[in-house]
């Protein structure tokens, strides 16, 4: 196993995983290939974005899994041993290699990655349906993190939020 950053010779393997990723989470409407090379290249791998993609791959080159972060700092605790964190904003292993120990080598680097760059903690958010995710990350000594919830604002929500100007 072997986990680096993505180079420009994987980006259509990635493209490949990141279509069998949304397959997984929207089976119904998976994303055209098209629409994730484009994103994946002008977004999320492009020149101003803060995320950083890592991928693992196996003895035969094949891409086993991905990983997405981005580094913040505190806003509330400056203190240098507790200021930097790290972000996951997605880990995904391809199916074919679930059980291997891909998820684990990748949530490896992501530690080694978020300490080399200072971060003491590493956050993330996972849905409270996914029981297989759920139990990897507890097998990982992962704390729930009590008293936080996740909130979204979308859709029409969203338009009439941003048409406010209420105090």
């Amino acid at each position: 196993m072997h986990i680096a950053m993505v180079e420009a010779s994987q980006h259509e393997a990635l493209v490949d995983l990141l279509h069998e990723m949304g397959r997984f989470y929207s089976p119904e409407t998976p994303a055209a290939r098209d629409d994730i090379r484009s994103h994946l290249l002008v977004n999320l791998l492009g020149a101003g974005s803060s995320v950083r993609v890592a991928v693992a791959t196996d003895a035969d080159g094949t891409l086993a899994g991905m990983a997405a972060v981005a580094l913040f700092h505190s806003f509330v605790d400056p203190s240098p041993a507790r200021r930097g964190q790290l972000l996951m904003k997605e880990l995904y292993v391809r199916e074919s290699h679930r059980g291997q120990g891909v998820g684990k080598a990748l949530m490896a680097w992501i530690a080694r990655h978020a300490i080399a760059h200072g971060c003491a903690r590493i956050d993330w958010n996972v849905s409270a349906s996914n029981r297989p995710g759920l139990a990897f990350y507890r097998a990982l000594h992962a704390q729930h993190v009590a008293g936080r919830l996740s909130y979204r604002i979308s859709g029409e929500a969203l338009g009439r939020l941003a048409g406010s100007d209420a105090p």
